[in-house]
């Protein structure tokens, strides 16, 4: 059975998440001798610290399509070079044969450039073929096995970059899911820690209680900073107040 897509569980990119993990890590660092009563300890915090770590590693779907977009300027390079071979072939063979005749119809080179990327390699080993049955009739053309030895490099070429673009594809699709996997088990170790850390401080330090508060996105942190900032700016305009009145 094919495994089901993973879904992210955080709202925020995986950098906002990293840096969400260790800034929390250290603050159970310092309150370790509370979160030990709660049985996590130093052990369940190095491990967390070291997933964090193997996360940052990890690398980031910029990084892996830019190297599936390498490949496939690879392929398309190779699949240039391959229709360039072809066509050395079949402009020989139109000079022996018109272009509408059976036998040049039997290359099969008809709307080369709108093939795919199978049909294009069939094509390639179907010219090497049919001109290597050819050769006889065709040497007065120039063609020769050396002409049709660059079809088959060519087509090899053209082979072997498909294989390998594909290879990217799948490689971006397995870190995606292996990322995505990693960083939901982060964000729940980041709720258990969270959740501890509030309810060490919920009735004894309200700004430590505040410092274990994760917000869902980037715009609710913003909202509460602006939240925060506007209260702070309110309670100074008042004290500047009081302070004249005095």
């Amino acid at each position: 059975m094919k495994k089901q897509a993973s879904n992210r569980m955080y709202n925020y990119p995986d950098s906002e998440l990293y840096v969400q993990c260790t800034e929390h890590i250290n603050l159970a660092k310092r309150d370790i001798v509370d979160f030990e009563s709660y049985s996590y300890g130093k052990d369940r915090l190095a491990k967390f610290e070291a997933a964090c770590e193997k996360f940052l590693e990890l690398p980031d779907d910029d990084e892996l399509l830019g190297i599936q977009m390498q490949m496939t300027e690879k392929k398309t390079e190779t699949m240039n070079q391959l229709k360039i071979a072809i066509r050395s072939v079949m402009t020989r063979v139109a000079m022996k044969y018109h272009n509408k005749s059976g036998r040049y119809r039997r290359f099969g080179t008809r709307k080369m450039g709108d093939m795919s990327d199978a049909q294009l390699l069939f094509c390639g080993r179907r010219v090497v073929r049919v001109g290597t049955q050819l050769l006889p009739f065709l040497s007065e053309v120039g063609l020769t096995e050396a002409v049709l030895d660059k079809v088959t490099e060519a087509v090899a070429a053209f082979e072997n970059a498909i294989h390998i673009q594909k290879d990217k594809v799948s490689d971006r699709d397995i870190m995606v899911e292996k990322r995505t996997d990693l960083g939901n088990q982060l964000y729940q170790e980041l709720i258990v820690l969270c959740n501890i850390g509030k309810d060490i401080w919920i009735d004894k330090d309200a700004v430590k209680y505040e410092q274990y508060v994760i917000y869902e996105s980037n715009a609710d942190q913003k909202r509460k900073r602006r939240e925060k900032l506007a209260s702070e700016a309110a309670k100074q305009k008042v004290e500047a107040i009081i302070k004249k009145d005095a």
